[in-house]
């Protein structure tokens, strides 16, 4: 081949491979760009769980601990086991001012009804005295005629008259007594209502007791994996001490804060493609289930306050909770909350 066709190749072969490389540039960018008007991805995401941290309500002594760090538990489940002796103390105690107030209520029942006996006796003494101020004004009359006739003696006379009187002021006395039995019942009864109303405070009393005994026993609120384990046997734990916490594996999700110019194009129900780092290779699905009602800064210690003078514009970024498809049982019983997430969500389909 001579030294012409050989330069007029290499003229030819250079031209053309420029042409590849242009048009290969010119597709990569319209696929970018075709993709990127279609897609909106970010790497700021991280798997999810509802997090329940366990607290215990009273003080005391850790009796038993019946479970380990890291252990799957199921809601209910006995985890931890206070010593309940004081409680049960007071449980007793509780139990022992009912039946006082019980006995408290039957003794004053019993003076109601010894008081209506009074009553009764009183309003006997009434008849009793009655007849005798008849009588006795019947032997008056009658001395007082003999003595009139001079039958009878001064003394004899004075004796009707002193007997007529003296019954008169017992009728009086037997009648003031009815009204005294009368209110001395009134009062008794208040007084058993005073002592009745005593029960219902005892009783109360008895359910706060077993309550707090209850409280000694520490069960799982939620099915999940025991985490950050903070407690020994024989520790004095206090009311409202935070002991472990439970994750709830079952109900993972991905929180996935977009920029606020890419939310625009996001809407609830489009499909979610997600790359876990831990899992490279094994993408999952998802769906864009709700946005989070402010951006992440608001919701920090201190929130930014652009009314200040030193305001400077910075994108913010809106959590988007996704929710996970559970299709690959295996790979999302090995997900953990924390894990960090590559996220792409297909904004033409939903």
């Amino acid at each position: 081949m001579s030294e012409a066709k050989k330069n007029k190749g290499k003229k030819i072969i250079f031209p053309v491979i420029l042409g590849l490389v242009l048009v290969g540039a010119l597709a990569f960018t319209a696929k970018e760009y075709f993709y990127g008007k279609s897609h909106e991805e970010t790497d700021n995401a991280q798997i999810d769980a509802d997090i329940s941290p366990v607290v215990t309500r009273v003080s005391g002594y850790i009796k038993e601990i019946r479970f380990k760090d890291n252990q799957f538990v199921k809601a209910g489940d006995t985890l931890v086991v206070l010593d309940d002796r004081d409680f049960q103390i007071k449980l007793q105690q509780a139990q022992a001012a009912l039946a006082v107030a019980k006995q408290s209520v039957n003794v004053q029942q019993f003076a109601v009804n010894e008081a209506r006996t009074g009553i009764a006796t009183a309003q006997a003494n009434i008849e009793t005295a009655r007849v005798r101020v008849w009588k006795a004004t019947e032997d008056f009359k009658r001395y007082e005629a003999l003595y009139e006739d001079h039958a009878i003696t001064k003394a004899q006379y004075d004796a009707a008259r002193a007997e007529k009187d003296a019954a008169e002021a017992t009728l009086h006395a037997a009648q003031t007594q009815v009204p005294v039995a009368t209110e001395k019942v009134s009062t008794n009864r208040q007084q058993v209502q005073a002592t009745a109303s005593n029960i219902g405070l005892r009783e109360a009393d008895i359910e706060y007791a077993r309550l707090q005994l209850s409280y000694t026993v520490i069960t799982a609120p939620a099915d999940g994996i025991v985490s950050k384990k903070t407690i020994q046997p024989g520790q004095l734990v206090q009311a409202g001490q935070s002991l472990f916490s439970i994750v709830n594996d079952g109900n993972l999700f991905l929180t996935a804060n977009f920029k606020e110019t890419q939310i625009g194009n996001i809407k609830i129900g489009q499909t979610v493609h997600i790359d876990v780092d831990a899992f490279e290779g094994h993408p999952i699905n998802g769906t864009v289930e709700s946005f989070a009602g402010a951006t992440g800064a608001r919701f920090s210690l201190l929130p930014p306050d652009n009314a200040t003078g030193n305001f400077v514009k910075v994108v913010q970024r809106i959590p988007v909770r996704v929710k996970l498809d559970k299709s690959d049982a295996e790979l999302f019983t090995r997900l953990r909350p924390g894990m960090s997430a590559k996220v792409v969500v297909d904004t033409k389909k939903s």
